[in-house]
């Protein structure tokens, strides 16, 4: 494919094969420095920088609605409001009910992912991410009015999770199409980071409203949810369209001075050259293959293998466990024997934090594949440690008797989430954003990220059943999803580091092999496979 000589120190001199008299001369010119590549030339610009926090804060939302759910059921004044009398005069949460106040978030979340792709093409990544935004609000008034009905509290996070489901499709897809690919995974994984800061922020507005007496404790930290939907529905609309959404509407010209304005650079800088040749050449392949059909994203070429892919590491995030803590985290820490169970989470959501810092730095320089493979058996054998001590050395009836076991369950479960934060919190958006093509790539990040709010909702929903059932054997079941991830990462998903979308298409076309992929050089061809002859074999497989 021609656009995959990216540069021309990629491809070989005419004099090279000039026998042996000018051997001297190549062996001197390869002793040279070479230039720096055009990509290479490309800064890190304040707008990239921008676009990426700004778009991030449709994460700061999941987070906060996420995060804040966890304490509401330890508060006075929502129990009475919301919970069921006991014998001694205090408020309890059957599992069904906590279940469901908890689980309807992720279900509106899982509907909002659904049809979040149409939207986005059809009124553009911007335009989708501001209406999803202030569409948050509808669900955060439903929760507030709630006087003593706790069916309109669960309906208010359904309506809410419309919003943050349908944000966390186009976000990262917006991310993803508009970040240079110098810092593109740098950025997308911020989406995780404001996630977690949103998590964080719902901790410290809970810590210092709890022991409020009125419906103040609650009602403060949920209308703190209007700011954020304002922040992002009006902010995003003073930040670029995404170049190759505007391409693909024939904006051609504005695509050009995006790309340039992103990275820094003049339009007509060769890097950007390179960029708007591969966006054409990928464009003119989906042209000439005629309008897509919904179910090309499993018989499209390669299209079965990327799109099941993608559903897999979406769950797969969820089946780490990690969320387990954040929705359970006071109920879980409550049973250990600690009187404050807020600064447990505030810890927790501390280590979060900056454990994704961590990873906004380690992901550019060790890459993908092997962040994922350590992250999964990291958090496995966290799970392990946390079944066994928690059901055979914790006195779950008087957890003061055991305090060391108690002191092992909180540690053991700030490295899982440690562990989390910086491989499968943030670069699993990073690799599903990366995997489809243009063509393809609304409706399969929506059925993606379905998979994870699906995931999401059975672990809010069922955790309760499954607790009051077998304790803390729970992690056995979170500690063999894990060694799966680790296969799974190992055999099927290749390594994207620092190469453009229209590469990594290229990649999965041409059967590049996962565990070899780091060193795939794009600039080689394989011999015999020419442009012309790979597109031709889409669109036999296409029409197959």
């Amino acid at each position: 494919m021609p656009f995959l000589k990216h540069h021309a120190d990629q491809v070989e001199a005419p004099n090279a094969a000039n026998g042996s008299g000018s051997g001297s001369a190549t062996k001197q010119e390869q002793a040279a420095p070479q230039p720096a590549s055009p990509v290479q030339q490309q800064r890190v610009t304040f707008i990239a920088c921008f676009l990426g926090m700004v778009a991030s804060i449709g994460g700061f939302m999941f987070g906060y609605v996420s995060g804040q759910i966890s304490g509401f059921f330890s508060m006075d004044n929502y129990g009475q409001r919301f919970g069921q009398p006991t014998a001694d005069g205090g408020y309890e949460f059957s599992a069904a009910r906590q279940g469901t106040i908890t689980g309807l978030l992720p279900v509106g979340c899982l509907l909002g992912a659904l049809v979040a792709g149409q939207i986005a093409d059809r009124l553009g990544r911007r335009l989708a991410i501001s209406l999803s935004a202030l569409w948050a609000c509808v669900g955060t008034v439903i929760e507030i009015s709630s006087k003593t009905s706790w069916v309109q509290f669960a309906i208010g996070r359904l309506v809410t999770g419309c919003s943050i489901g349908a944000l966390s499709v186009v976000v990262p897809m917006y991310q993803s199409e508009s970040s240079p690919a110098i810092i593109r995974s740098l950025l997308v994984s911020m989406y995780q980071l404001f996630i977690t800061l949103g998590i964080w922020t719902s901790y410290m507005v809970e810590w210092g409203t709890y022991e409020m007496i009125s419906s103040a404790s609650w009602r403060i930290p949920n209308g703190l949810g209007f700011l954020w939907s304002l922040i992002l529905g009006l902010g995003i609309l003073i930040l670029p369209e995404s170049p190759r959404h505007a391409y693909r509407m024939g904006r051609e010209e504005e695509a050009r001075n995006t790309i340039a304005r992103l990275a820094g650079v003049d339009p007509q800088h060769r890097s950007v050259h390179d960029q708007i040749t591969e966006i054409r050449v990928k464009l003119d392949e989906e042209k000439a293959s005629g309008k897509a059909k919904p179910m090309e994203i499993f018989t499209g070429p390669r299209m079965m293998y990327r799109t099941v892919l993608g559903i897999v590491l979406q769950a797969g995030q969820q089946l780490t466990g990690a969320n387990f803590f954040f929705y359970y985290g006071t109920t879980i820490f409550k049973a250990t024997g600690l009187t404050n169970s807020y600064v447990t989470q505030i810890i927790l959501g501390t280590v979060n934090v900056f454990c994704t810092i961590v990873a906004l730095y380690i992901v550019q320089k060790i890459g993908r594949r092997k962040l994922l493979i350590i992250g999964a058996a990291w958090m496995m054998a966290c799970f392990f440690i946390y079944a066994f001590v928690g059901h055979y050395a914790l006195d779950s009836v008087n957890p003061m008797n055991t305090p060391k076991a108690g002191s092992a369950l909180i540690v053991f479960s700030c490295l899982a989430i440690a562990a989390f934060a910086t491989t499968w919190g943030p670069l699993v958006w990073a690799v599903v954003a990366e995997l489809y093509p243009s063509r393809y790539r609304a409706p399969c990040m929506a059925l993606a990220t379905a998979s994870n709010w699906f995931w999401n909702f059975m672990i809010s929903f069922f955790t309760r059943f499954i607790t009051d059932s077998i304790d803390y054997f729970y992690g056995f079941v979170f500690a063999g999803c894990c060694a799966a991830l680790v296969v799974i990462v190992y055999f099927f998903v290749i390594e994207t580091k620092d190469r453009s979308l229209e590469e990594i298409d290229t990649m999965y076309l041409l059967h590049v092999n996962p565990i070899k992929s780091a060193h795939w050089d794009g600039s080689k061809m394989p011999e015999g496979v020419a442009g012309d002859s790979l597109h031709e074999e889409e669109n036999t497989t296409a029409s197959a």
